[in-house]
């Protein structure tokens, strides 16, 4: 057997245990990349001190520009929710509308809000306002729930800074800006056939209606009575938008000026999304909070419970780096780099369907775009001019198929909506399958136009 063959062997093997690790014995997903890519290392004939020196290598690379980008991103989307920033946002698209803007609105809303949060905190914040739409507009629960489960991830599963696509743009060393630019172009059409027209072709298969009464209930703030200003609307669309306008900005900006002058360095800062997430932080600190009569000390909470949930994910992106390392360091990236140029089938299908493939077997999006983007950034040298942001979308968008019972969405959309698994297969699954499909034709036609 050739050393080439069998590192290639031992990669695959890697990937079968992660898997195995993560469905069959239940291990955290932190604990099954780190054993993987230790494991990797040592069958390889890597010394274990230098194994683990190449995944605390890997580990601290993969977070030393993602980690900052998910935390400030945290606590712009905990300051917009414990202001009510989001609450104003969400209220004012869908108002007083007719019911048949109703699934158009929420997934608009939904879309802006989801930007800046983690999807399950997006969700559960999002969901009284669910069961107060439906009871107002007299609607089945999931025709204004599924298009706002929509609009929430397609931002989850494409735009940075969401912990997904986030870490991709890292691994393949693509522009943020630009990312955003495109994830947008794709998502929005897909956004409006996935949320509004899907919940139109679904509505009369929706199945037995949820108990509107038995919903969950919004603090309404009695306990204390409110005497802060109410948040302005368009201070909270700012503070929610200001870190894609900037990087776009930054983006189109460093394109059009020449290297060198002021002008150049300038555009390249706002490029950078930890600089426009700083900037962003700090407006919505002052303009929703401190504006509106918060306290410098309720502020701190707000961030710091918007923190909470991210420990594990940054354990998570760390850990892929850690996994990418170890390929690295036993020379599998040489020889994908090598072989790939042979290969008949589309960098940006392998990239989706290397993603859909972990995400069918283990069930989280990130983890699938972590462990997927190890094996598939060696392709961004191997290809020329393919677009290292259309890879990140492919990636992540792959990360999106087929959410099924090993998904901790699936069971929170279900038990949230008082579905049963079968409801829930025909609408959550279905509509996630779609966007990742849907996604995956706007990127293959977006890259006719780009490479």
């Amino acid at each position: 057997m050739s050393a080439d063959l069998q590192h290639l062997l031992l990669a695959g093997a890697a990937i079968v245990v992660l898997i195995l690790l993560i469905t069959r014995f239940k291990l955290h997903p932190f604990l099954a990349l780190g054993l993987a890519a230790i494991g990797l290392g040592l069958a390889n004939g890597i010394a274990p001190a230098k194994a683990i020196e190449h995944f605390e290598t890997g580990f601290g690379g993969a977070l030393e520009r993602t980690g900052p980008v998910i935390g400030l991103g945290v606590v712009l989307g905990g300051i917009l929710i414990g202001t009510g920033g989001a609450d104003r946002i969400a209220n004012a698209f869908i108002g007083a509308r007719p019911t048949r803007w109703v699934p158009a609105a929420v997934a608009a809303a939904a879309l802006l809000i989801g930007m800046p949060h983690l999807f399950d905190v997006s969700f559960i914040m999002f969901a009284p306002l669910v069961y107060t739409v439906a009871k107002r507009a007299g609607s089945h629960l999931l025709f204004v729930g599924l298009p706002m489960a929509a609009g929430l991830y397609i931002s989850h599963g494409l735009l940075p800074p969401h912990p997904a696509p986030t870490l991709a743009v890292s691994a393949y060393g693509a522009s943020t800006g630009l990312t955003i630019l495109y994830g947008l172009i794709v998502a929005i059409p897909v956004l409006v056939l996935t949320g509004p027209v899907l919940t139109r072709v679904l509505k009369d298969r929706f199945g037995p209606a949820p108990d509107l009464d038995k919903g969950p209930v919004p603090d309404d703030g009695t306990a204390s009575p409110d005497t802060r200003r109410p948040v302005s609307l368009t201070l909270a669309l700012i503070s929610v938008l200001l870190p894609a306008a900037v990087m776009l900005t930054g983006t189109l900006g460093t394109a059009a000026t020449a290297e060198g002058t002021w002008q150049y360095t300038l555009f390249e800062a706002c490029d950078d999304p930890v600089l426009s997430l700083f900037a962003a932080v700090i407006f919505a600190f002052f303009a929703l909070g401190v504006r509106t009569g918060f306290e410098r000390g309720q502020l701190q909470k707000m961030a710091a419970k918007g923190l909470g949930p991210v420990g594990g994910i940054l354990l998570i992106l760390g850990a892929g780096g850690g996994l990418k390392e170890m390929l690295s360091a036993t020379g599998v990236d040489d020889l994908i780099s090598r072989y790939a140029v042979d290969w008949s089938i589309s960098p940006l299908l392998l990239a989706w369907s290397i993603a859909a493939l972990l995400r069918i077997c283990l069930g989280s999006a990130t983890v699938a775009t972590t462990a997927a983007a190890g094996i598939v950034a060696p392709l961004v040298g191997a290809y020329t001019g393919l677009s290292p942001e259309l890879l990140v979308l492919a990636t992540a968008s792959g990360a999106v198929m087929l959410s099924h019972v090993n998904d901790s969405g699936f069971w929170l959309f279900k038990e949230y909506f008082q579905l049963t698994v079968a409801q829930t297969f025909r609408t959550w699954t279905l509509m996630l399958s779609l966007q990742s499909l849907l996604s995956l034709g706007g990127i293959l036609l977006l890259s006719t136009v780009i490479d």
